[in-house]
């Protein structure tokens, strides 16, 4: 410090503070968000967060200060313990006989109320479904409307809120559906719900969640007239809502015998409480076999993934995909998985 100018200081002070922040965001998963609501709120920040450090780290670096070894810690710690917010490697994609394709998509009601201007986006969005051609279609803010019929799925359950707009999630398979349900979570549209698939010989659970949402405003012009206490108190209540919801999809997930696979929608990132405890001894596929940031939401100014596929070891992740097509606010992702032998 004192071979800084004041300047200098002042820039390192901020660099201890975002440092300090990013060493508090680490512990966060590790704590139920009902006993430190406001603290969970760092969760969403955490891509910033690590940006912000590394710039940091650069600018020190290229001035030739020692301060630079603030954040390169800070980074190194949250690397041994979350791994990188972008994956560096390839992609990777292992063809496989018994492979089979799983994809998520938060349609948002298939732009029932024209936010995007664009013409026929319900269309283009079934059209990029029919494209892919996902044997197994996890779809969040689902709406039933005649012109985006999935009629090429052979199999589906619907899960609607009876709601003046219907709404809500569906799973279409290409495989046989032998049992489905929902996990109603009190209070909220939202639900996780769930099908027994018969692939060959064996039994798939798959869940499909969609975990309560923060209700925040993305544009900039909407932050900055939203009052902050306000903004604050909505975030803790959606917080506490996602924990308990999560325990109630793992006590169901608890009594099944099948191997599992697990998309949806946690309106969380993997920095966060729920992610850790619906994870577990899950693969996170976008780890397994992604690339880059993994970004599954529309948010201009840093990186959000808050859409995931999960599957148990029972499977290979033999390739994983986000998608750009801006036909909702979240972006489709695509794992490819075979069962091992």
């Amino acid at each position: 410090m004192k071979n800084l100018s004041y300047l200098g200081k002042i820039i390192y002070f901020v660099n201890i503070t975002v440092a300090v922040l990013l060493l508090l965001s680490y512990i966060l998963p590790l704590l139920p968000p009902k006993k430190f609501p406001v603290l969970s709120v760092l969760n969403l920040g955490v891509s910033l967060l690590v940006l912000i450090n590394v710039i940091f780290l650069l600018y020190w670096l290229i001035r030739r200060k020692k301060q630079l070894f603030l954040s390169l810690f800070v980074l190194l710690v949250g690397y041994v313990l979350f791994g990188s917010i972008y994956k560096f490697s390839k992609s990777t994609k292992i063809e496989s006989p018994n492979n089979f394709k799983v994809m998520n998509y938060n349609v948002r009601l298939f732009n029932l109320f024209e936010w995007i201007s664009e013409k026929d986006v319900d269309t283009k969005i079934v059209d990029f479904i029919k494209k892919e051609a996902p044997d197994i279609l996890c779809i969040q803010d689902f709406h039933p409307r005649k012109d985006n019929s999935l009629a090429f799925f052979k199999y589906r359950y619907e899960h609607l809120s009876q709601k003046k707009i219907k709404h809500g999630q569906a799973i279409f398979s290409q495989f046989p559906i032998v049992n489905s349900g929902s996990i109603e979570f009190p209070n909220t549209s939202n639900n996780a719900i769930f099908v027994d698939i018969v692939k060959g010989k064996d039994t798939i659970r798959v869940y499909n969640v969609h975990l309560q949402s923060l209700r925040i405003n993305t544009q900039i012009d909407s932050l900055k007239n939203e009052d902050s206490e306000r903004l604050f108190n909505r975030i803790e209540t959606g917080f506490s809502m996602q924990q308990f919801q999560t325990e109630l999809l793992l006590k169901h997930k608890g009594t099944c015998q099948y191997k599992v696979v697990i998309c949806g929608d946690f309106n969380n990132t993997a920095f966060s409480y729920v992610y850790r405890k619906i994870k577990g001894d899950l693969k996170d596929t976008f780890k397994e076999a992604g690339h880059g940031f993994g970004r599954t939401y529309d948010f201009k100014f840093f990186p959000l993934r808050i859409d995931f596929i999960f599957s148990d070891e029972a499977f290979a992740v033999n390739g994983f995909k986000t998608f750009e097509e801006v036909y909702s606010d979240h972006y489709p992702i695509m794992a490819t998985l075979s069962l091992k032998d």
